[in-house]
């Protein structure tokens, strides 16, 4: 049977000791509370050493307790999984990186993680554009629909390879052009890794909660230009875990 340790959630600036409630991750009805060293404290709930199964229901318990710490304080997140084996291990990470976690607690102060994925609502007309504006794509779905199957196969390669180019530079302008629209409102932005042929982008950005307003309405107007082009999923607020990557080395 595994020893008990204690779980870590994120990394908070008080020095009063908390109790968020029987919230933990597990299931057990574990109460998150904090352990601190001077005005930092790390928030915690009793756990077993053992790892985490990284599925849904775990991840959301994880998130949940974040997210309801993060209604009265800058959060930075810890790692999915992070497990002291004391509560002096805990007050050790405290100390050593006492310093970086001061001066990420200021770069994160009153800020939140917003997300925004962009989608081409139809490809049969991106694809159309793409040939339309290309006379080498053009020119060769021509030359194909006149061959036979066997004939046209080392042209369809072909072909592929150049759509697939000139998607990804279609993707590159008009993701960009949204991307102008919002980053001027936010203290800093990442894209990440955009999946299948249909996603435009995959941003998150990180914003002044004072300008949360403007960045909701800055996203509308997208919606309303883009309404006939684009589908946008907006996901937010969250704690920064894009921006914050904590774990106990």
């Amino acid at each position: 049977m595994a020893g008990e340790g204690k779980y870590i959630y994120c990394i908070i600036a008080t020095n009063e000791g908390r109790n968020f409630g029987p919230i933990g991750i597990g299931g057990r009805g574990d109460i998150v509370s904090t352990i601190g060293y001077e005005d930092l404290s790390a928030v915690i709930s009793n756990s077993p050493m053992d790892k985490y199964v990284v599925n849904k229901e775990n991840l959301i318990a994880h998130e949940k307790v974040v997210e309801e710490v993060m209604k009265n304080y800058t959060v930075l997140p810890m790692r999915f999984c992070t497990v002291a084996g004391s509560a002096e291990e805990v007050r050790n990470l405290l100390r050593k990186r006492y310093l970086e976690l001061k001066n990420l607690l200021k770069d994160m102060d009153n800020k939140v993680e917003l997300g925004l994925k962009a989608f081409w609502k139809e490809m049969k007309v991106i694809f159309q554009e793409l040939a339309d504006e290309d006379k080498k794509i053009k020119s060769l779905k021509e030359e194909i629909a006149n061959k036979s199957l066997q004939e046209s196969y080392a042209e369809g390669i072909n072909l592929g390879k150049i759509v697939k180019t000139a998607l990804e530079v279609k993707r590159d302008k008009e993701g960009q052009e949204i991307i102008n629209a919002l980053k001027r409102i936010s203290y800093h932005f990442l894209l990440n890794e955009t999946q299948g042929d249909e996603m435009l982008i995959n941003a998150v950005f990180l914003v002044d909660r004072a300008r949360e307003r403007e960045f909701d309405n800055q996203v509308n107007e997208l919606v309303f230009k883009y309404a006939q082009r684009v589908k946008f999923k907006y996901i937010g607020p969250t704690p920064p875990y894009n921006f914050v990557n904590l774990n106990l080395k």
